[in-house]
């Protein structure tokens, strides 16, 4: 709300991540929010989903989780945000496109309860970003079996994305940055220039790699209308499974 009611010279600038463009639009959870009030300029960062599970499961990729889930619904345990949330549509996309069922659990707050869990023995595994289980992936206690994405991790190699395992599952969270509506062209595209060369170099992408985190970069030409596709790929999928 700062963002958008804030003077358009190009002095402020607005991080907007998944809550920005799927979770306030979708609820109208903040009167007078609304997209048409910004202009996104670029997108730095993408932060998918994956399923972690933990060294003691036995489940070494994620054909066997789904197999085993196949072959026993309801009983392979997976943690995850509470409803609502992007890693609670993400089981509930992933249970309709595999045609499987889970025992999802909720665990409301941040991973660090579903980190514990997993170690615990609690579930079997977990849906958040690989970044946000680093500790448990660096200590070999928990592996992950598959990003929700069309990219590589470059910070997990070892992790597959999802598009070379046959589906095209995409979720997760992302940075988009963005200024006022009304902020004139030519300071648009002197903050998206500014943005890509520190974008390329080498600090920051071996930086972004240290946390986990996959590079991935739209220009203003771009933004807009991955943002408009990745609503209604989103939107549509809500719909359909009631959320």
């Amino acid at each position: 709300m700062q963002l958008s009611k804030a003077r358009p010279d190009g002095h402020t600038v607005g991080v907007m991540t998944y809550d920005s463009i799927i979770t306030l639009p979708r609820g109208n959870l903040v009167p007078g929010y609304s997209l048409d009030r910004m202009i996104p300029f670029a997108r730095i960062t993408k932060e998918a989903d994956a399923i972690v599970v933990s060294k003691q499961s036995g489940y070494e990729n994620y054909e066997q989780l789904i197999e085993a889930a196949r072959a026993n619904p309801g009983t392979v345990r997976i943690g995850v945000a509470p409803k609502g949330s992007g890693p609670y549509l993400a089981v509930r996309r992933l249970e309709a496109a595999a045609g499987v069922e889970f025992n999802v659990i909720s665990y409301p707050g941040s991973s660090t309860a579903e980190a514990e869990a997993l170690l615990s023995g609690e579930i079997d595994g977990a849906i958040s970003s690989l970044g946000d289980f680093s500790g448990i992936l660096d200590s070999g206690d928990a592996h992950g079996l598959v990003e929700f994405s069309s990219e590589q991790n470059p910070a997990y190699p070892e992790v597959p994305p999802m598009s070379e395992l046959g589906g095209n599952l995409e979720t997760g969270s992302f940075i988009v940055l963005a200024v006022p509506k009304g902020t004139p062209e030519d300071v648009v595209s002197t903050l998206e220039s500014a943005y890509h060369s520190a974008y390329e170099t080498p600090e920051f992408q071996k930086w972004i790699t240290g946390v986990g985190v996959t590079p991935s970069w739209l220009g203003a030409d771009e933004v807009n209308a991955w943002i408009e596709d990745y609503q209604q790929k989103t939107f549509t999928a809500m719909d359909e499974l009631g959320l």
